[in-house]
């Protein structure tokens, strides 16, 4: 039988990368399409070997954009985490480094037309709510991606995109502390559990035997450490109602320390079964909150909270990150109002990709 092809364009957004693809362009039921995009990864394989995935968590995911019906929205993004090793789907997150990539995309498809030497994409986050203004550099009414932005954890410059997040509280739970508290106690240990952008699970690093300096790759190394926190995130995804969290990348957890290098924390992200190589850019807007919320794991690590709206540089692997906080805290309640970064994405290939007709045909 002859194989399945799909229109589709390669972009790196901030610091991953995956296919891009019209929602209108693949399967409606969930279920075949999670075994499309599985194919399309090459799921399964630690290199996946037979798909265009990257063999780590930050270079399978997916994105599939379509006209909005939301009276504010120019385009929806719905976004996919692929599994590398196993052939699992979760469409419960969104993601903030993919999403950087959606403005340009949304262009390059026609889903969006220019607007002047640069256009804004308005954009709403399907999985989470989530609505997002991006504004792309499109002089002459096309997409630039030369410039002189540059982001840790990505080699050379390129165009800025300046994005602005708005509705991140609740993003998945509907509500910024999910389980009621501020802070509490999980396997004697102290953790944060806060939804914005993304559901985390927050700890201090110290209290899990780090010190806050140590590689990506050397804390893929510690067992015991991925031990610890997965115990740990089973019984907040519970209390935060997530339900079972075992084959969910949700919620994700993250680890506080003083900064090493002039920064405001140094941080470390989990996708959650891995450290990620830099910081995503949802988890980055949980963990700023987190340190500038009153009571939560994070506040004690700033000598005093800056005015609103906040700019935190959180350090990172491979760097830093730095995000704009617009907040108020009204009668002792923390609300966040917005998040903005500076990020950059670049077109890496177009063409057609391809599934086996057993996986899905059209006819």
């Amino acid at each position: 039988m002859i194989q399945t092809s799909t229109p589709f364009i390669f972009m790196r957004g901030g610091s991953s990368r995956g296919p891009y693809l019209k929602r209108s362009d693949l399967p409606q039921d969930l279920d075949v399409l999670s075994k499309v995009l599985t194919s399309i990864v090459g799921s399964g394989h630690p290199f996946n070997i037979d798909g265009i995935g990257g063999g780590t968590a930050v270079t399978t995911k997916v994105a599939m954009l379509s006209k909005s019906e939301d009276d504010w929205a120019d385009v929806d993004y719905f976004f996919a985490q692929v599994g590398v090793e196993e052939e699992l789907v979760d469409f419960r997150p969104s993601c903030g480094n993919i999403l950087v990539g959606v403005g340009p995309a949304a262009i390059e498809m026609g889903l969006v037309d220019p607007s002047g030497d640069v256009t804004e994409v308005k954009i709403r986050a399907v999985n989470t709510g989530m609505l997002v203004s991006e504004i792309v550099q499109t002089p002459g009414g096309v997409v630039q991606y030369d410039g002189d932005a540059a982001i840790d954890g990505v080699p050379g410059t390129a165009a800025p995109i300046q994005l602005q997040f708005m509705k991140v509280e609740g993003s998945l739970t509907g509500a910024l502390f999910p389980t009621g508290h501020t802070q509490e106690i999980i396997n004697e240990v102290p953790v944060t559990c806060m939804d914005v952008a993304m559901p985390m699970v927050i700890g201090l690093a110290r209290d899990f035997g780090l010190t806050g300096e140590e590689s990506a790759e050397d804390i893929d190394k510690n067992t015991g450490l991925f031990e610890k926190m997965e115990a740990v995130r089973l019984i907040a995804g519970e209390r935060m109602g997530l339900g079972d969290v075992r084959k969910s990348v949700t919620p994700k957890f993250g680890l506080l320390s003083e900064p090493k290098h002039g920064g405001t924390a140094s941080v470390r992200y989990f996708m959650p079964w891995n450290c990620h190589p830099t910081l995503a850019v949802t988890g980055s807007q949980c963990l700023a909150s987190c340190l500038l919320a009153p009571g939560t794991v994070g506040e004690r690590l700033l000598t005093e909270r800056p005015a609103t709206p906040a700019t935190l540089q959180l350090e990172h692997p491979m760097g830093k990150m730095e995000v704009l906080i617009d907040y108020e805290i009204q009668q002792g309640r923390f609300n966040v109002k917005s998040a903005g970064l500076l990020r950059t994405a670049r077109k890496l290939a177009t063409g057609e990709v391809f599934v086996p007709a057993t996986v899905w045909s059209r006819n």
